[in-house]
Parts: structure tokens; C-alpha cells; sequence
């Protein structure tokens, strides 16, 4: 496979980083504040999930709670392959940093990566406002 067009988009969010890890690390909170990844959550076992996301409904595997900030997830399709979605959440300061990297995937056009991207600093901003609020 190829190397992938990838874009890392980032938001400083005004709160421990023990309080943004603690809340992104439960996929209940999903829902919340990630319109792009969708809705109707549905626990099916351990870290994997069901929701209806904007390309019907398709499982989610979350990583592991962990000390390292990571909140890696992937979005599996009943047919097809699953799209790697890398997050972290990183101290600064007092605050803390949240970055997800998108990948641009063969069949996505420049316009749907374009919009893809601005979803994630949507979702991201809206992060922001409910953990700062």
C-alpha cells in the first residue's frame, strides 16, 4: 500500500489532561460531541461498538484505556476495509492537546478529504466547548 495523504488536525482544549483522556477514553462519550463518527452506540463487546455513521451502520473498535494518551480507533465496514483513525491526547501545560490524523483513503477525492477534515475540526471544536463549558 501505498503512503497516504494524511492530515494531523489538532485542538488545545483549557482542561487537565486526566479529565480530556478520562472522557474521550469511554466510547459512551462519543456521541456527545463526534457527529462525523455517528450515533445510536450500541456496546456489542469489550471495546467494540455499533453505530449508524454517515455511511450506515458499521462497528467501531476503540483502543484500550492506557497511560499514553492513546485513543486510536477503527471504523469497520461489513465489506471493505477498515478505516484507522489515530487520536491522541496529549498534556500541554495545564490543558491538554487532542489530535486526530486523517488519511486520505484511495476512492476519497481532494473535495471529500477537504470536507472530511473540516468535519473533524467541527467535531473537535464541538469537543472543545462541552469539555471547557
Amino acid at each position: 500500500m501505498p503512503v497516504q495523504p494524511a492530515r494531523h488536525i489538532s485542538i488545545s482544549i483549557g482542561k487537565p489532561i486526566e479529565q480530556v483522556y478520562g472522557f474521550l477514553a469511554e466510547p459512551r462519550n462519543f456521541p456527545k460531541w463526534a457527529e462525523g463518527l455517528g450515533h445510536s452506540f450500541r456496546h456489542i463487546e469489550g471495546m467494540t461498538w455499533a453505530a449508524e455513521t454517515p455511511m450506515g451502520l458499521m462497528r467501531i473498535l476503540f483502543s484500550e484505556p492506557n497511560p499514553y494518551g492513546v485513543l486510536d480507533h477503527a471504523v469497520i465496514p461489513d465489506h471493505g476495509e477498515p478505516m484507522h483513525n489515530p487520536m491522541r491526547a496529549l498534556a500541554n501545560g495545564d490543558g491538554s492537546e487532542v489530535i486526530f490524523t486523517l488519511y486520505k483513503r484511495a476512492e476519497m477525492s481532494d473535495d471529500d478529504f477537504a470536507r472530511d477534515a473540516d468535519w473533524v475540526a467541527s467535531d473537535l471544536r464541538r469537543l472543545k466547548a462541552l469539555l471547557e463549558g
